[in-house]
């Protein structure tokens, strides 16, 4: 019945002056996306980061938001405006410095060796080799004078400082205040101020924390050059061929090979050991220089003795000649007593 009425309806109506051939589809209103910049609002920040300067929209830092936070770039240490590209230079040939990148972020006494020119060493020159004149000695004379001089008064300095000072006498200074009355300085028109160098103690820490600065990066190593690859001959592989181990303890499976199996594969037992005849000749030798050298050393000792048996009978003799001559004497020396 509804439908009925519907198309009763749409009879009833005047045609329309305008029709559009566009479909449905074409009809519907396209939404516009509007861009916005800055945080989203409160109650939509759920897991949201800022991350660029636009999502700060020209404000602070979020501080219900735990990160860390740079609005206008304040505090960031890596800005983005410091440029990483090393400037193109040319050496004085022209040609381009490609080695200036290893440069880059070091010190400018560090020099890096990335040529073959700066590997080969140069000849000296002739005024290299030349001794200074004397102008220049003294120059060099003076300097090195003032260096050492400078180190020994640096160190006077510290030794001075270590021991205690001594005992310097005050000094007495006139005063007289700005203002006067009996309402100030307790009405004393002048004061006598007495100054007194106040003596430090040797044992006092010091003041000041001097933080070490770890030392910068020597220069690198000289580059080792390497001869161009070649071509692997054949005679080169069999050279560097080296051949596998063979066990003699263990069997090609692995199995430990035992003792008596190995003296007989060694091959030993069937060899005869044969004894050079010179082992001979050489004891031989050896025996009869022995019996030489026994019967010369027998011999020299019994001359020895002998000489040593003559020369007690010498002295023995001697004694008893003594003795006799001195009986002589004393049956002599009685009897002419007696005479008288």
């Amino acid at each position: 019945h509804r439908v009925f009425r519907m198309v009763s309806l749409a009879r009833s109506l005047p045609p329309a002056r305008y029709e559009d051939d566009m479909s449905d589809e074409e009809q519907a209103p396209v939404p516009m996306e509007i861009t916005t910049t800055g945080p989203p609002p409160y109650g939509a920040r759920l897991g949201w980061v800022p991350r660029s300067t636009a999502d700060f929209g020209d404000g602070g830092a979020f501080p219900e938001i735990h990160v860390a936070q740079f609005p206008m770039d304040m505090g960031r240490k890596n800005k983005s405006g410091t440029a990483q590209t090393v400037a193109l230079t040319t050496d004085a040939t022209g040609k381009v410095k490609y080695d200036a990148i290893l440069q880059q972020n070091r010190s400018h006494d560090t020099r890096v060796q990335s040529s073959y020119e700066d590997i080969v060493p140069k000849p000296p020159k002739t005024d290299d080799l030349a001794l200074p004149d004397d102008e220049q000695i003294k120059k060099e004379t003076e300097e090195t004078a003032a260096a050492l001089a400078k180190i020994v008064s640096g160190k006077s300095a510290e030794v001075k400082a270590a021991q205690p000072q001594q005992k310097q006498e005050p000094k007495y200074i006139r005063y007289t205040p700005s203002q006067q009355g009996p309402g100030f300085n307790s009405g004393a028109q002048q004061r006598i101020i007495r100054m007194v160098e106040m003596p430090t103690d040797p044992l006092e820490p010091p003041k000041f924390k001097h933080k070490k600065v770890p030392r910068s990066a020597p220069s690198p190593p000289v580059p080792v050059l390497h001869s161009p690859p070649r071509k692997l001959t054949v005679k080169d592989q069999q050279d560097w061929k080296i051949p596998p181990c063979v066990s003699n303890w263990k069997n090609a499976k692995g199995y430990t090979i035992a003792l008596d199996k190995r003296q007989a594969a060694d091959g030993r037992s069937q060899s005869t050991v044969e004894i050079n005849d010179n082992f001979a000749k050489l004891a031989e030798a050896l025996l009869v220089a022995q019996e030489t050298a026994s019967h010369a050393i027998k011999a020299r000792i019994q001359d020895r003795q002998a000489q040593e048996r003559r020369e007690k009978e010498k002295k023995e003799e001697e004694l008893r000649r003594l003795a006799r001559d001195a009986r002589m004497g004393r049956v002599g020396g009685g009897g002419g007593a007696a005479a008288s």
